[in-house]
């Protein structure tokens, strides 16, 4: 396939405000892309080169891009950086210049897998010169892609797309491109899961079918997605719903999976990201630790005072996610990682045993507590033992219980009533946080309109529908650094129109890709007809009353990763009444 053809596709998904017109732009390409090519393809749809766990980044500078771009058009950087202030996309800036200086559409001849090879070698060029190498093999090949594809090319360095689609919409496109309709994405999801890659998902159904895609398995070195929480409101609720349960300490901190083969260990974030370098104490107590050749553990690291003997809340937590001082940053803040499952050992894959066999291998597994600590847990089907434990937690400074079914799988990527969070709840109040998603911002008045955005328009995530629905504007809580911050980071994702995973009434004044996560405790819930959170025909949606910003949780969570719908019609009903 041609670049350019691809480019077109981009444009019409760019241009598109609506989930199911990208589903079916999606399937249409994938139709005709040839099984030799649809692995790369969902990669660069993801703005990639690889799955999101490798660490193949082209992550070119906005500058230097400026200068390939200024390279390939025979203009001065400074002319480009001056149409990038005024059009705000590099994207448009590129397809401006290219269309001005006429190269033709008949040049335009590369291919998918010539511009994919060069922009991996872009990602794979190190040392000397680097910046100056890079440049040329990206000016070069602008001076070969017409103007709509120049305009997607250069948006990939920049990791910034403009195409908003989510992994759901991937799976969806291609179940609807191979077998004919969604009903499959299940199964395409449920592989997703344990491999975390949508490019070997792809490449699978199209060389083995759905069967193929059935048979793939968790494998040391790629990250399973997180089983993730439910919400209960008290003690006697869990107890009724789940009976006999493992209970075990909530801890604030950095979910990590540790993949140890041999002395090779990886760290990899809730979000799929690598952290094996920002945590060297962590890869050497693996090795010390483990007894087990080649295994996959569920941790949350948090960071340790050592002389208080204390635990540290999650901003402090934070401060050891870096690119630079990274030994000094852990002696001053050193991590304990708290192991709470296993979900694969020597070779065989522990996803469907029972959680009460995986905590007895759990035994096995982890010598003696040392920076690895293996998390107490205790069975329980007492609504007032397990009220005593939750206060004991609590006088800890822990932020609750996670309780969990004994005979339970582990569910990848899954979130149900298996596993159930347990936080202090006051009568009358909203006691427990909401991670929302940053949608767009309203222009400020007054002393704001200096920062750009006067209130933020969030939401919440809706998984049935792959759709971010809006919950609140939020106009407190922030300092004026954080809406300084805010507005930096809004404009470098901002879009022309609605996102098209964006269900909204409110119309702000500007929209931005939903990727910014933040932390909001607010009063609490309300019905509102204004926003479109659990929204029906017949019912009104739901909202925050009196929200305010706790805290930017984009760092350890993805925007699919905000709290669900379901969790706040359940947190609605929990509600304690006044």
């Amino acid at each position: 396939m041609k670049f350019k053809e691809l480019a077109e596709y981009f444009e019409k998904m760019e241009n598109t405000s609506s989930r199911l017109a990208l589903i079916d732009i999606l399937s249409e390409l994938f139709k005709k892309t040839p099984k030799e090519e649809i692995e790369k393809i969902t990669y660069l749809i993801q703005g990639r080169l690889a799955p999101f766990f490798v660490p193949l980044e082209i992550g070119m500078a906005e500058k230097t891009v400026a200068q390939a771009i200024a390279n390939a058009y025979d203009v001065t950087r400074e002319e480009v950086l001056k149409s990038y202030q005024r059009l705000g996309d590099m994207g448009k800036v590129a397809e401006q210049l290219n269309f001005k200086s006429q190269i033709s559409n008949l040049k335009s001849q590369l291919t998918v897998e010539e511009v994919f090879k060069i922009l991996t070698e872009i990602a794979n060029t190190k040392g000397g010169g680097t910046v100056e190498k890079r440049q040329k093999l990206l000016s070069d090949l602008l001076q070969n892609l017409d103007s709509t594809s120049a305009k997607h090319l250069v948006r990939i360095p920049l990791g910034n797309t403009r195409l908003g689609i989510g992994d759901p919409t991937v799976l969806d496109a291609l179940a609807t491109a191979k077998l004919g309709d969604k009903s499959n994405r299940k199964l395409l999801e449920g592989a997703y899961n344990r491999t975390s890659d949508l490019g070997l998902i792809a490449k699978t159904l199209w060389e083995k079918g759905l069967s193929g895609v059935e048979k793939l398995e968790v494998r040391v070195g790629s990250p399973i997605r997180s089983e993730l929480c439910e919400r209960l409101p008290n003690p006697e609720k869990v107890i009724e719903k789940m009976t006999e349960v493992d209970v075990q300490y909530k801890y604030d901190g950095f979910r990590v999976q540790i993949h140890k083969d041999g002395d090779n260990i990886r760290m990899f974030s809730r979000n799929l990201e690598e952290m094996t370098h920002m945590f060297p104490e962590l890869t050497e107590a693996a090795k010390r630790q483990i007894k087990a050749k080649s295994v996959i553990l569920d941790t949350e690291a948090l960071a340790y005072n050592p002389e208080s003997e204390e635990f540290l809340p999650f901003q402090e937590t934070t401060k050891r996610r870096r690119k630079h001082g990274i030994e000094a940053m852990a002696k001053a803040l050193p991590l304990k990682a708290f192991v709470f499952d296993i979900l694969y050992k020597d070779g065989k894959q522990l996803l469907d045993e029972p959680l009460s066999k995986r905590v007895e291998m759990l035994k096995e597994v982890i010598r003696e507590d040392d920076v690895l600590i293996r998390t107490k847990n205790q069975t329980v089907k007492d609504p007032k033992e397990l009220s005593i434990l939750l206060e004991d937690a609590i006088s800890k400074g822990l932020e609750g219980l996670v309780v969990k079914r004994l005979e339970s799988p582990y569910e990848a990527g899954g979130r149900n009533f298996n596993w159930v969070k347990l936080k202090r709840h006051s009568s009358g109040e909203l006691s427990d946080t909401i991670d929302c998603v940053v949608l767009g911002y309203i222009a400020g008045k007054g002393k704001r309109t200096a920062f750009g955005a006067g209130a933020l328009l969030v939401g919440v995530y809706d998984s049935k529908k792959d759709e971010f629905v809006t919950v609140s504007k939020i106009g407190t809580g922030l300092t004026d650094e954080e809406w300084r911050e805010i507005h930096k980071r809004g404009d470098a994702i901002k879009v022309e129109h609605k996102p098209a995973r964006v269900s909204s009434s409110i119309i702000p004044s500007v929209w931005i890709k939903p990727e910014i996560v933040i932390e909001v405790l607010a009063d609490e819930i309300t019905r509102s007809p204004v926003h479109t959170a659990g929204k029906t025909e017949t019912e009104p949606g739901y909202a925050l009353r009196f929200p305010r910003l706790v805290s930017f949780r984009s760092g350890d969570k993805r925007a699919e990763d905000a709290t669900s719908v379901l969790e706040l019609i359940s947190l609605y009903n929990q509600q304690g009444k006044k």
